[in-house]
Parts: structure tokens; sequence; C-alpha cells
């Protein structure tokens, strides 16, 4: 299909597409690698007056290590994040989970900003961000602020960023020692989206007992969200079996799946267990080495 007319502006700068959006509060839509947008404009899901392109705007697809933490610029595009020498050294769950993201055309166009932005429940990022602790700096008519991964994602395609505010960069803390990670996810197998995709990152300490547990899930429901509960489970215990299978099985409790033509709510519930299980015995694996 054909989307509706509209007319194409290309800032130079995060404050001119601040202003512009300002200006424009119900009619503007920022687009960077398109591959969100673009689509629902095809199905006349969206029909924005204008289309705000800040995919020509200098600095902002940067990646490099600060402060202890990797800062991702927002138009990083996800073979960027997957070819990474920096990322695969320092937060190879994120290489992971960039390389599973569409195919190589998605990928190639595709970016890590605009994936946040867009908060599509099956997306793949907001899983290890979520479990990764990141943080998303943001820049509107006020100056700057940062949210947390955690106060990102409100519900369906729906964000805690105003509608005049630009996601400029993520921040993600390089674990420390004795950490590991993985992301798991059963795939749509021609969308690649996550039908259930569940991050865990666990630390351990010397003796081999778990520090600390984050579990970030995508696909299940209508948002992506943290396995709390799953995660206090962990926290003193030693990662055996009977523990992953009970924090799986915490898991799967406290999410509210949805159904559809994909999967049922039951089925996907099953599947959040069963991913959490092998995301946790993967990063507990890593943990160990």
């Amino acid at each position: 299909m054909i989307p509706s007319s509209f007319e194409y502006v290309a800032p130079k700068s995060v404050a001119e597409a601040t202003s512009f959006l300002v200006a424009h509060p119900d009619d503007a839509k920022l687009v960077a690698g398109g591959h969100s947008l673009i689509p629902l404009m095809k199905l006349r899901l969206a029909g924005p007056k204008y289309l705000v392109d800040i995919s020509r705007v200098p600095g902002l697809s940067e990646i490099r290590e600060a402060n202890g933490a990797l800062e991702i610029g927002a138009l990083a595009t996800h073979h960027q994040i997957e070819a990474s020498a920096l990322v695969r050294e320092r937060l190879p769950v994120l290489a992971e989970t960039a390389a599973l993201i569409g195919d190589v055309q998605v990928r190639n166009r595709g970016t890590i900003g605009g994936s946040l932005a867009h908060a599509d429940p099956a997306a793949d990022y907001p899983a290890p961000i979520l479990a990764l602790d990141a943080e998303i700096s943001v820049t509107g008519p006020n100056g700057q602020r940062t949210i947390k991964a955690t106060d990102l994602f409100v519900d369906l395609l729906t964000t805690s960023l105003k509608s005049n505010e630009v996601i400029t960069q993520v921040r993600v803390p390089i674990p420390g020692a004795g950490t590991g990670a993985s992301y798991q996810k059963f795939p749509h197998p021609a969308s690649r989206y996550a039908i259930v995709g569940v991050a865990a990152v666990v630390r351990l300490n010397s003796d081999g007992i778990c520090a600390s547990a984050r579990i970030g899930i995508t696909g299940a429901g209508s948002k992506a969200e943290r396995a709390t509960a799953a995660e206090q489970g962990l926290v003193g215990s030693k990662l055996d079996d009977a523990a992953l299978q009970k924090a799986g099985a915490a898991a799967a409790e406290a999410v509210d799946p949805v159904g559809d033509i994909h999967a049922s709510a039951e089925y996907r519930r099953h599947l959040v267990r069963e991913f959490t299980l092998r995301a946790l015995r993967e990063a507990a694996s890593r943990a160990g080495r």
C-alpha cells in the first residue's frame, strides 16, 4: 500500500528536530531507519503530516566506553552493534541480540533508538535493555533527561517519552566480574520478531552463590517487563537445576500473556518458562567461567 501524503523534513541537529516537534505536536513523527514507522504508514495505521528524518543528524551513531558503561548513540544500527568489537568485548549479549533481529536489510537500516521508541512488544532489544539495567538519554525543549529502562515501556507501542523528545543515547553499565548474560528467543519464522524472548543477567559470588539476577521478557504481553519475583527467588541460591526451574515457573506465573494468531496465551506462558530457564542456564554458565 501507499502511505497518505506527507511533508519531509530533515533537521541538521537534535535541537532543530525538537523545535519542529514542539511546533507541530500532533502532526509530526520522527523517523531514522524507518523499519517501525514506514510499515504503519503504508498500512494507513499512521498518517503524520510531517516526517522528521533525523538519520543525518551528526554524532548520534557513535559507540564508546565511558565511566563504566557503553554509551550507544540512538542512530547506531543493529549491524553496527552486532559488529562492534567494543560491544562484543564488553557487552556480548547485546551484540548477540542485535544479530538475531530481522534480516540483513533490517539490521543495516534499523536503529536501537528507533526500536526502543517504537516499543513493539515483540522487539528484541527491550529484554536485554531491561536485564542490563540500561538508561535512555533523551532531549526535548527543556533540555536533557534520563529514563531508566524499567520506566520506559508503558504499554503496547507506548513509552514514557514525550511527543517532543528525541532519544539520543542508550547507556548500558558494563557488568563486573562473575557476571554472565544471555538472550534466548522463540522467533516468528518469517518476521523474526520474538514470540517470546528472555534476557538473563546473573552475578555469582566467589563461592558460586547468586548475588544478583535480572530477567527481561519480551513478546509475551503488551509490553516488555522485568520478572522481579523470579529474580528475587534466585538471590542467595546456588544456581542448580531446581533453582532455575523454580525461577522459570515464577516468571511464567507473573506474566499476563496475550493470545493471537501466532501463539495462544497458554503457549506463550509455556515459552516464558522454557526460555527463562534457557537464558538463566547460559548466563550462569558464562558467569562461572
